[in-house]
């Protein structure tokens, strides 16, 4: 009797630690989420998950993951982006600005050519890979075609590609309106110039030598160009 009454002391003690180690856990938790206001919030979320991707790579983090490192609560993620794969496509967004912005380089759209940007855009992608891991899965069929073969990073992809195509219609209709260049489908041209510059990625980056990579790149200019009736004096 003695026996059992001091078990369910016992018992009711752990219970109790449990119970309050609990509730710090949870005070704490609300802490992380009361921190910060919430552009900073999503600000913080977006930043976490862009090192984390780029690191780990899309299917090895989880929000869990994100949560941590941005400091700030799980339930805080899907509070202001819905999914995962809503934050997905929000960081696409924010990565084809980025790139837009090392694309522009303060320039004015219609003094850009395909000589210029395109070099800016292989520097780019050299110094902020997105893709699903960049090692010996990627050898053989490049760093892009290893990230859309992942379900799971397919509405980054979208996104980025959406914000940038747009980028390079806008950019290509002033720049060819300002060399008077006439008879292009613009919609076309820049959807192809998208998927060309986007193959050249892949061989750029998983070319055996850095004289390949070069070769790569100029030919990618010289076929851009030609493509698009740009020319250089």
């Amino acid at each position: 009797m003695a026996s059992r009454a001091i078990d369910t002391v016992r018992g009711s003690a752990n219970a109790k630690t449990f119970a309050k180690a609990e509730s710090k856990a949870d005070a704490r938790q609300d802490n992380r989420a009361r921190r910060y206001d919430p552009a900073e919030t999503k600000q913080r979320v977006l930043a976490a998950a862009h090192m984390l991707f780029s690191t780990k790579g899309f299917a090895n983090t989880g929000t869990a993951d994100i949560a941590r490192e941005a400091d700030v609560s799980e339930g805080s993620i899907f509070y202001h982006f819905g999914s995962k794969k809503a934050l997905l496509a929000e960081l696409g967004v924010r990565h084809g600005r980025m790139l837009i912005e090392a694309m522009e380089q303060g320039d004015a759209l219609e003094d850009l050519e395909p000589g210029i940007i395109i070099p800016r855009v292989f520097e780019f992608c050299r110094n902020n890979m997105m893709w699903e891991s960049f090692g010996d899965p990627c050898s053989e069929t490049g760093p892009k075609a290893a990230m859309e073969a992942n379900a799971e990073a397919e509405p980054f992809y979208h996104a980025a590609k959406a914000t940038t195509t747009e980028w390079i219609h806008r950019q290509m209709t002033v720049a060819m309106a300002k060399r008077g260049i006439t008879g292009v489908d613009i919609e076309l041209a820049s959807s192809f110039t998208h998927h060309i510059v986007g193959d050249a990625i892949d061989r750029v980056l998983t070319a055996p030598t850095p004289e390949e990579a070069a070769r790569v790149e100029a030919e990618t200019v010289r076929f851009v160009r030609a493509a698009c009736n740009f020319t250089v004096n």
